[in-house]
């Protein structure tokens, strides 16, 4: 295999295996970036959600009121800027997030457990390195 064939096959395995892993929980998409996205950088407006996640804002105050709804953001009065309003995390969607990831660990673990053996566990465990350089590879650079 050439440098595009294990691409485009590397690109179609892990977009299978990401489309598997979010059948393992019923959150929707939108709310557990929204989610991820205020764990990883804390607070922040809607319209930076917005942008985060490249959808319109009217598209992300459906999802955040939606989350409020669900008590897991909650909405507080921006300190610098008394005309905007802070999207922030609640101990709920912390655990509600926590709960979602472990979900998809759980599922991933038991299938490395029942469908690969302990050599092909090793040598999965061995490419993790090679895979962390390729997120982080910025073809801007």
């Amino acid at each position: 295999m050439n440098e595009e064939q294990i691409a485009g096959a590397l690109r179609s395995v892990i977009g299978s295996l990401v489309r598997r892993a979010r059948t393992t929980d019923d959150m929707p998409l939108a709310q557990a970036a929204a989610l991820g996205f205020l764990d990883r950088e804390g607070p922040m407006t809607t319209s930076e959600l917005a942008a985060r996640q490249q959808v319109r804002h009217q598209s992300m105050a459906r999802t955040v009121g939606q989350l409020v709804e669900l008590g897991f953001t909650s909405q507080q009065p921006h300190p610098e800027d008394g005309r905007k309003v802070l999207v922030v995390l609640t101990e709920a969607g912390r655990q509600a997030l926590h709960t979602r990831r472990r979900h998809r660990t759980d599922w991933l673990a038991d299938g490395i457990s029942t469908e690969l053996s302990p050599a092909e566990q090793q040598r999965l465990a061995a490419c993790l390195p090679l895979l962390e350089r390729l997120a982080a590879h910025d073809p801007r650079d």
